[in-house]
């Protein structure tokens, strides 16, 4: 976990607390012993943290270890539906798993990254990674370089500053110049591209979601192996398929 610099006196107990639940989420569980341990810390300050989170079902106690309690799902839950976006693209995300037979995301940005707030899966989709909550860098695939391209200029260079261009393959952009070049084709055609960029052999096309002022939304995206999505179905089928229901989306939420 890394304290953004705009937190000038970062609250320590917490910036533990929170360090404690990164720590299960990315472990499973983990053990008094080994959370100390994670965090550099006095078993006895560890368990302070431990015990506050269980009393207040944030952790659940399994033997000697601890995970993470099913009370984070209320909140996740209660925070994918504060989207209007949730509600307007769900029938439309499933729609399209079923009419491409491939997988579909809806995703929004915050924080400067990118977070799958819905998914549909269609009967020759490929199982990846991704689920839905996951955070991921926005240049790394084709849904989060559609919304980059509608965001005002300094505010991609802020996400830039912030979260650097890591790469994920070897076909990642990793360089700014690079990317600033590619989000400009993005907008002049309304879409984007991800060709292996964040899985190896994995294709998609990914459009904007935008409001009044044509900035960024959320996105759509439609993701499958290289080989199927390929040629004029990935450059000009499935890009033509998603405009279509992006601007539907875009029109219902402006009339909503």
């Amino acid at each position: 976990m890394t304290t953004p610099p705009e937190v000038n006196r970062p609250v320590e107990t917490v910036e533990r607390s929170v360090a404690i639940v990164e720590f299960l989420k990315a472990e499973g569980s983990a053990t008094l012993v080994e959370i100390a341990d994670e965090l550099d810390c006095a078993k006895s300050t560890a368990h302070r943290h431990l015990k506050t989170l269980e009393a207040n079902s944030f952790l659940v106690r399994e033997g000697e270890a601890y995970r993470l309690g099913v009370r984070f799902l209320d909140y996740g839950i209660s925070a994918r539906d504060r989207y209007a976006l949730f509600a307007e693209a769900r029938p439309k995300v499933d729609e399209l798993a079923t009419e491409t037979d491939e997988k579909i995301w809806c995703t929004v940005a915050e924080h400067g990254r990118s977070v799958h707030i819905y998914g549909a899966r269609g009967k020759h989709s490929v199982r990846t990674h991704a689920r839905v909550g996951q955070r991921h860098y926005l240049h790394q695939h084709a849904a989060g370089k559609s919304i980059l391209a509608h965001l005002p200029p300094e505010r991609v260079d802020e996400i830039v500053e912030t979260h650097g261009l890591p790469a994920r393959t070897p076909n990642t952009i990793t360089d700014p110049a690079e990317l600033r070049a590619e989000l400009e084709t993005v907008r002049e055609r309304g879409y984007a591209f991800n060709f292996e960029e964040s899985v190896e052999g994995l294709h998609a096309v990914g459009a904007p979601i935008t409001d009044e002022d044509d900035r960024a939304i959320g996105a759509i995206s439609i993701s499958g192996p290289a080989n199927r999505l390929s040629g004029t179905r990935l450059r000009e089928d499935l890009p033509d398929l998603l405009l279509g229901v992006v601007n539907e989306i875009s029109i219902n939420l402006a009339h909503a």
